[in-house]
């Protein structure tokens, strides 16, 4: 069975036809993972590929089929999950040379979630070393390239989860999104990115860079199928402190109320950040909702642009704290040293990249006697000042309208040098991850180079439901082309580069 007719009409369509069983999950695995090694090569999607246990989990699926039972709202649905979730016996790396062999004694919650709903995981994707990264250049296992163009970057943290999606390998991946790692790759690849209020979804066995901002969520080719994901992976669970125990709300009927008299703000202290076609982007859906019947109108936000400042200050801080437990002794790598301190510093120093040390010791640094209420403590201020501005926007509106990035797909390479001009790839999406409320980005337009460009939606702490509603109306309108599968050139003139 080829891969485009196993995965027509998408992941919801997929699980229909399985639990139906006018197609098998065994087909539709093998089309992805057939998919997967021709591509592997070029994009480098994929730290680990799990086909056997990928098929394994397709039989159980088809044999519940066969037995009459019920096998999930994914039944059959290849997916492909960020490798810093805990998948039991499988390697987990974070891309980074300090996990190398180490493997979970446990899944963690979404994959558990994901599987009992029938979905099948068919690998770990590449990230930026432990999702410190915009650009998944930082991985230790090598950069993963955009399927539009496999000399551009795909984003980052969660560049090959994107990527995936966005080449068709898989219908369905998760990611991470800390200061926008899931929107900002969904931009860029031309695919539907969702980050999930902060604690709907569990955050128990992701591996953690800053707690108090991480937050897994969905990447899809349509907003339906990221929606059917999310309702399997939200909802309460005791393992996660800061799970929330809110009901979850039916996302399939959210997307199907429109926008009749939702009231949209469109943040106007981000578009003169942004490219040209960004920009553009952003103001060409704020008229197509208008159209449909949404009451828009500009709104200044100026406080959101002290985001970037607050951020680059509060997740070092704790990812100083969270990377403290690799040290040659708990998890993968150890170097031996004459002494335990020798051997501590020998490991973290082998195994850490450039930009997880340069951040590890900037947490350090501002949280350190006679800094942490200069730097640290002003940036808890600055996120205080960030949520009582989005409170005030929302008080007016129901949701916002901006850009998910300032531009299109920048060349491998182009930003390494400069870790000031990489970080600014998340100016727009990190107010969001500071405040802990929902964010989107839907593919929407082609800008420079005929790369697509995405819109992002925000709302308030548990708004998916009119953030949702929104992305919807903006799907429907959508440039043609703007959004993936995309078909790499796998003879073209970048066959063959080295991982």
């Amino acid at each position: 069975m080829s891969e485009t007719e196993a995965f027509a009409g998408g992941a919801l369509q997929i699980a229909a036809r399985v639990r139906s069983g006018e197609l098998s999950a065994r087909a539709v695995t093998e089309a992805a993972l057939e998919e997967i090694a021709a591509s592997e090569p070029l994009l480098h999607c994929f730290n680990t590929i799990t086909a056997e246990l990928a098929l394994a989990g397709a039989d159980a699926v088809d044999a519940k089929v066969l037995a009459g039972e019920d096998p999930g709202p994914l039944a059959g649905v290849p997916i492909a999950l960020k490798d810093n979730l805990c998948t039991k016996g499988v390697p987990t790396t974070c891309s980074s040379r300090i996990l190398q062999g180490w493997r979970p004694p446990y899944d963690a919650t979404v994959v558990a979630r994901l599987s009992a709903a029938g979905a099948v995981s068919v690998g770990k994707t590449n990230l930026d070393e432990f999702a410190m990264g915009s650009s998944t250049e930082t991985s230790a296992t090598g950069p993963t390239r955009n399927p539009w163009d496999p000399s551009r970057v795909p984003g980052g943290s969660s560049g090959g989860s994107a990527a995936a999606v966005a080449a068709g390998l898989v219908p369905l991946a998760l990611g991470s999104d800390t200061g926008g790692s899931i929107r900002q790759p969904a931009a860029l690849c031309g695919v539907v990115g969702l980050k999930p209020t902060y604690g709907l979804v569990s955050r128990y066995g992701l591996v953690a860079f800053a707690s108090s901002l991480d937050q897994i969520g969905p990447f899809a080719l349509t907003l339906a199928d990221a929606a059917m994901t999310l309702q399997v992976i939200a909802g309460h669970d005791e393992r996660d402190s800061t799970s929330l125990t809110h009901p979850v709300a039916d996302f399939a009927t959210e997307l199907k109320r429109g926008v009749e008299g939702l009231r949209v703000g469109v943040v106007a202290d981000f578009l003169s950040e942004a490219s040209g076609s960004c920009a553009a982007a952003v103001r060409q859906a704020a008229d197509a909702l208008a159209d449909a019947g949404a009451l828009v109108r500009e709104v200044a936000i100026p406080e959101l642009l002290h985001g970037l400042s607050a951020y680059y200050l509060i997740a070092p801080a704790e990812a100083s704290s969270n990377l403290a437990r690799y040290d040659g002794v708990r998890y993968g790598l150890r170097v031996d040293g004459d002494d335990v301190q020798a051997m501590n510093a020998r490991t973290r120093s082998a195994g850490f990249g450039d930009e997880v040390k340069r951040r590890i010791m900037l947490g350090t640094y501002v949280l350190s006697a006679g800094y942490y209420d200069a730097y640290y403590a002003q940036a808890q201020r600055v996120r205080t000042v960030i949520l009582q501005s989005f409170a005030r926007a929302y008080e007016d509106c129901d949701v916002l309208l901006a850009p998910t990035t300032p531009s299109v797909a920048f060349p491998i390479g182009a930003k390494t040098a400069d870790p000031l001009e990489m970080y600014l790839s998340d100016l727009f999406t990190i107010p969001t991850n500071l405040a802990g409320h929902p964010a989107l980005s839907v593919p929407f337009a082609l800008g420079e180079d005929g790369l697509p460009v995405g819109v992002q939606v925000l709302a308030p702490a548990l708004g998916e439901g009119q953030m949702l509603r929104a992305g919807a109306a903006l799907e429907a309108v959508a440039a043609p082309g703007a959004r993936g599968p995309v078909r790499p050139q796998l003879g073209g003139p970048m066959a063959g580069v080295a991982k």
